[in-house]
């Protein structure tokens, strides 16, 4: 079998091109990854589903010859669909919700080769900025267990910074993919609004606000499995704009000069860690020193209770959810079905009338243009990803019912990130350098609506001129006591699936 020392040294394209010069097989693999996932999980509780014979019969039965064949993978349990699996969001509401078929990005997944043998835990529906629900316990930051690895794709970052794939999918509705990816110290792009397929089951996730894509050990496997995945699927309601030529040849394609402008006052009011201020600057000297010009600027959008706006939509997307899924079992929704958090804040900020929807969807799209506007006068934008670092768990009481005082324990990880949720752009946390403790901190690059291509650039350049990628937790620093608290209500057992 592959030894986790070798597995390891790879990201997704390089564990790929193994497979296609026949130097290892798509089971070594798989076999590796499961090893992995075995050896760590118990530590971090990154993986809820562990679906290994799932994995085996797809391997098995002959994989598609695409860019990815014979990589492990990991899905996010939450917002895509893998027939004849659960998909639970963290929800004990959603008990027994099994697919009878794949979203269109899975079928891209498989498409392009990637074997699925697990799905990653997320907060109860992604509603948290740290990944912790009643029903499956905490996921831990692989750097220090005691700490969060973020939320609410924090699974699957925890499980790509451990070393149990190259590469796995997550999701951005706030911050989704930016937050963990930054406290984890792994690569996250959340892409352009409508540059990914949602379809065949929703239309929009979470009012246009979501967009589902990976988190990485590479920049180049970011813009690979985007090339692989991009794209309308029949009758998607938005069109990105059409990207240039592969993003993959973006990495190493001719740079101009940019106009880059640093931020470093978050869009939301929110005390911010000097650390965090520090890593943005120390990033924009960098690219100020490849030859770009940098202005440091304050920026507040022009629309007055835009972050309001976005959690009335999301809240009356999910109360949406929730009241299909109680209908579909037979009952209405009730209060015990969710954490207390989340009840109390989804039924405190989701539009009481069509009026009060509409007007929200209307300030969203003014918060887009205000930000279009920007971008007329830079090329790329440089903030700090969270307003601070990693935060020792529990973050959060999911027993609270104090609606303000829970919102405002998660400012600090998304004060920086969800402004760009609301106008579609392109978003991505790169891993940037560790605090005194050695936990991760990361910093948040911004380029107009559509424009990938510059963000891979930018990426690619910071990526080669400070390598992140060996760097490994060690996964040695948890207590016996942290050990004891990596429990879950319910234990999803391998292949629980129908």
């Amino acid at each position: 079998m592959m030894r986790f020392e070798e597995y390891g040294k790879f990201d997704a394209l390089g564990l790929a091109d193994l497979v296609r010069r026949g130097e290892v097989t798509p089971l070594e693999l798989l076999e590796a990854a499961i090893a992995r996932t075995r050896a760590v999980d118990h530590e971090i509780n990154a993986v809820g589903y562990k679906l290994f014979d799932l994995a085996h019969k797809q391997v098995s039965q002959g994989l598609p010859s695409g860019l990815f064949r014979g990589v492990p993978f990991l899905l996010k349990d939450c917002g895509v669909a893998l027939a004849g699996t659960e998909t639970l969001m963290g929800c004990a509401l959603f008990k027994g919700n099994i697919a009878k078929h794949d979203s269109e990005i899975v079928a891209r997944y498989k498409r392009a080769g990637l074997v699925i043998f697990g799905k990653t835990n997320a907060p109860e529906l992604e509603f948290s900025t740290s990944t912790e629900s009643l029903l499956f316990g905490a996921t831990r930051n692989p750097w220090n267990t005691f700490y969060s690895a973020g939320g609410s794709s924090g699974g699957s970052a925890a499980a790509v910074a451990a070393g149990i794939v190259p590469a796995a999918c997550a999701s951005d509705g706030g911050g989704s993919i930016r937050i963990p990816a930054a406290h984890c110290g792994v690569f996250g792009l959340k892409p352009t609004r409508g540059r990914l397929p949602v379809g065949p089951d929703e239309g929009e996730q979470r009012g246009g606000l979501a967009v589902t894509h990976v988190v990485s050990r590479s920049v180049r496997d970011s813009a690979a499995l985007l090339d692989v995945t991009a794209g309308p699927d029949a009758g998607a309601p938005y069109l990105a704009p059409p990207q240039a030529r592969p993003y993959i040849e973006e990495l190493t394609a001719p740079i101009r000069t940019l106009r880059i402008a640093l931020v470093t006052v978050p869009f939301i009011e929110a005390p911010v860690a000097p650390v965090s201020v520090a890593a943005a600057c120390d990033a924009a000297r960098l690219l100020e020193t490849m030859g770009h010009i940098v202005e440091h600027v304050t920026f507040q959008p022009q629309v007055r209770e835009w972050a309001s706006a976005r959690g009335k939509i999301v809240c009356g997307y999910l109360l949406t959810k929730l009241e299909d899924r109680a209908r579909a079992i037979g009952r209405p929704l009730r209060s015990d079905d969710l954490e207390p958090h989340v009840y109390e804040r989804i039924m405190a900020s989701t539009p009481r009338t069509a009026t009060d929807y509409v007007r929200s969807l209307e300030l969203i799209h003014a918060v887009g243009r205000s930000v279009a506007r920007f971008f007329e006068r830079y090329d790329l934008l440089v903030t700090p990803a969270t307003a601070s670092p990693p935060r020792r768990l529990p973050v959060v009481d999911l027993n609270m019912r104090n609606v303000e005082a829970i919102n405002s324990l998660m400012l600090p990880d998304h004060c920086f990130l969800s402004l760009f949720n609301c106008a579609g752009t392109p978003a991505a946390s790169i891993p940037w350098t560790q605090t005194p403790d050695g936990l991760p901190l990361g910093v948040q690059l911004v380029t107009p609506f559509g424009d990938e291509a510059t963000l891979f650039q930018v990426a690619a350049r910071i990526e080669e001129a400070r390598p992140w990628m060996t760097q490994r937790p060690s996964l040695n620093c948890i207590s016996q006591e942290a050990a004891n608290a990596v429990q879950r209500v319910d234990v999803r057992n391998e292949d629980n699936c129908t």
